[in-house]
């Protein structure tokens, strides 16, 4: 005996023919290449992030660095240093350039003040402050530095009273970042 099995009337089989899926690859597909192109190009027009954390980590430092040193009337090997009222009490007034004979590279006459690093550059690689040997892996890196008076952009009568510190960090694919810092004066008579 064999038992056949039919359906009951008025159900109906379900599932989908072969053209509902064709079509379901075909709009699947073309949502998936529109979302893979939008990454391509994305990609492909950012901008490297090992680039990028290098940039911002030698702007730091190089920011941190100008910012660690004193800001004052007179050059901080000046005798009058600590009595100075005004760049007029200076033998060696402190301006917006490096003082005669300090570089940042030399042990024995580095740079002292925050005007000592206006126009300083490095175009040739990032180099060591120490000795000025250039750091391994920054070779295509170039930095630049800019100090101007910022008091009145500040909202302090005296213009001269802060500095506005700019470091600009050149990457080897050719973005450029500033960093921007301030510094105002420390003069211990004022």
């Amino acid at each position: 005996m064999c038992i056949e099995r039919r359906p009951l009337r008025g159900t109906r089989q379900r599932g989908l023919t072969l053209i509902e899926l064709v079509v379901f690859i075909v709009v699947v597909s073309i949502g998936i290449a529109g979302i893979l192109g939008v990454m391509n190009l994305s990609t492909r027009h950012s901008v490297n992030p090992m680039l990028l954390k290098q940039q911002v980590a030698i702007a730091e430092s190089l920011l941190e660095e100008i910012r660690s040193k004193p800001f004052t009337w007179c050059d901080p090997d000046d005798d009058k240093v600590m009595t100075a009222n005004s760049a007029a009490d200076c033998s060696t007034p402190q301006g917006l350039a490096a003082t005669a004979g300090e570089s940042r590279y030399s042990q024995l006459t580095p740079y002292d003040n925050v005007g000592d690093y206006n126009g300083f550059a490095m175009n040739s690689g990032i180099l060591n402050p120490v000795d000025g040997s250039l750091i391994s892996g920054l070779a295509g890196y170039k930095a630049a530095v800019a100090v101007s008076q910022a008091g009145s952009a500040l909202g302090l009568a005296d213009n001269t009273a802060a500095l506005r510190i700019d470091v600009s960090v050149t990457a080897p694919d050719g973005n450029v970042i500033t960093l921007t810092g301030y510094r105002s004066r420390n003069a211990p008579r004022l």
